[in-house]
């Protein structure tokens, strides 16, 4: 069977779930992760947690505002691998590759300069802001390894390969696992570093998996190096997916800020709740990314309808999913909270997000996968438009108004909900129309 039978083979469950739960292990690996650097860090009381809570913040804003190194690449390479095109569906991971490392190398540049004011202004100074200064130091180094992972995920995934990314994301952060408690409680006679340890060994296990991704890329043995027309194509497709990620930031940016002012227990429920939020997420965008790639697929070999049903049925799948998860986390409401921390006064500020967390997720699970058909059809510049109009409409007035009114964590988590329902809206009248249905 040639390349191109194998993309416009039919969207069957068994098909969505081939490429789906590989993608799943991707997308959980590294909220997985940030889940257990949570729990080693509660340990060390509310104000290391919250320390965590703000470097968190700052380095989710610096690897995710550039996720069309990752989407945009797998939109760009699943259409030229339709066409039994694999070397160039590869050439774009290059391209997307390069463009990682220079991005990187600025970013943490930019950190090392301006940290100082950017972590004063998150945690209105203070204790908070002197503990998490040296973690948004140290961690920033991994931003050119976590640019360089995301392009190399994006091309992998339009050539329908979900197998070795989860091979190499799973390596890098299992090491990363063993070496957060030893360096933060300095087991087996490796130094106490504290919340410093955790971002030493989330620099370690990024950087190795960045370096497998770079192999993959030699192994298949295609051009290295940079051609300015595809870079250029990829920073256009890139803008509006860019301005679409900073929608995001800015409102969980101001989310973190406003939670701040409430105090460190109030920061730090906020934190563990949002870290779940973003892990389920992240589950439920593995099937959203089974679509971006069927989709993609289809629509560069004209087939709208496949196109279409591949649509449908992955939503039906997501929201199933999503309603799942929502009663598990109604179900464990009691005892999951512990698991992140034993603060009294942390666990007192959890309930109120976390309740806002099981009520979103149907809607959440709609949403992420309509977010991946559209994705698949390259339709960037309607996701940015939808995207900033839900956040101008819904999460940030109510962010703000919080901090006003002394809402607390009920207002922010009440503009994230509206956000997502805004987010419904918008996307589900996109896909309804068929405008997204754009061949070739």
């Amino acid at each position: 069977m040639s390349d191109t039978d194998g993309a416009l083979a039919p969207a069957t469950s068994r098909r969505i779930a081939a490429l789906a739960f590989p993608a799943l292990g991707v997308l959980a690996a590294e909220p997985l992760y940030l889940l257990f650097d949570l729990a080693v860090v509660g340990r060390l009381g509310a104000l290391s947690l919250a320390g965590l809570a703000i470097g968190a913040l700052i380095m989710g804003v610096l690897s995710s505002q550039l996720t069309f190194l990752s989407y945009g690449t797998t939109a760009r390479a699943a259409r030229f691998y339709d066409r039994g095109d694999r070397a160039a569906a590869v050439a774009e991971g290059v391209q997307a590759t390069w463009l990682a490392a220079a991005i990187g190398t600025l970013v943490v540049v930019a950190v090392q300069i301006f940290a100082v004011p950017l972590v004063t202004a998150l945690a209105a100074g203070g204790d908070i802001a002197a503990t998490a200064l040296p973690w948004v130091r140290i961690a920033s180094l991994a931003v050119p390894a976590i640019l360089v992972a995301a392009a190399g995920n994006g091309w992998m995934r339009g050539v329908q390969d979900t197998a070795r990314p989860l091979r190499y994301v799973v390596i890098g952060f299992a090491i990363a696992a063993v070496l957060c408690p030893t360096l933060v409680y300095g087991w087996f006679g490796a130094p106490a570093l504290g919340l410093a340890g955790s971002a030493v060994a989330n620099v370690i296990g990024q950087w190795l998996a960045a370096l497998l991704f770079l192999r993959a890329l030699r192994v298949e043995r295609v051009p290295i190096r940079p051609r300015p027309a595809v870079l250029r194509a990829q920073l256009v497709m890139g803008r509006d997916l860019v301005i679409r990620t900073m929608a995001f930031q800015a409102c969980f940016i101001s989310a973190g800020a406003v939670a701040a002012r409430f105090g460190a227990a109030a920061v730090a429920a906020h934190q563990v709740v949002l870290q779940l939020w973003s892990f389920l997420a992240l589950v439920l965008d593995s099937l959203a990314i089974a679509a971006q790639s069927l989709v993609g697929a289809a629509l560069g070999a004209g087939r709208l309808r496949h196109a279409q049903s591949v649509a449908w049925r992955v939503t039906v799948f997501s929201a199933v999913a999503a309603c799942v998860l929502a009663a598990l986390f109604a179900l464990g409401a009691s005892v999951l909270p512990g698991v992140f921390t034993d603060d009294r006064t942390v666990l007192d500020e959890i309930s109120v997000p976390w309740w806002f967390l099981v009520a979103q997720l149907p809607v959440a699970g709609v949403v992420f996968a309509l977010d991946g058909v559209l994705l698949g059809a390259g339709d960037a510049r309607f996701m940015r438009t939808a995207t900033l109009a839900s956040a101008l409409l819904g999460f940030l007035p109510l962010i703000w108004l919080s901090l006003a009114f002394g809402w607390g964590l009920l207002g922010i988590w009440s503009g994230l909900s509206t956000f997502m329902v805004l987010r419904l809206a918008f996307v589900g009248w996109r896909t309804l129309s068929g405008r997204w249905l754009v061949p070739g």
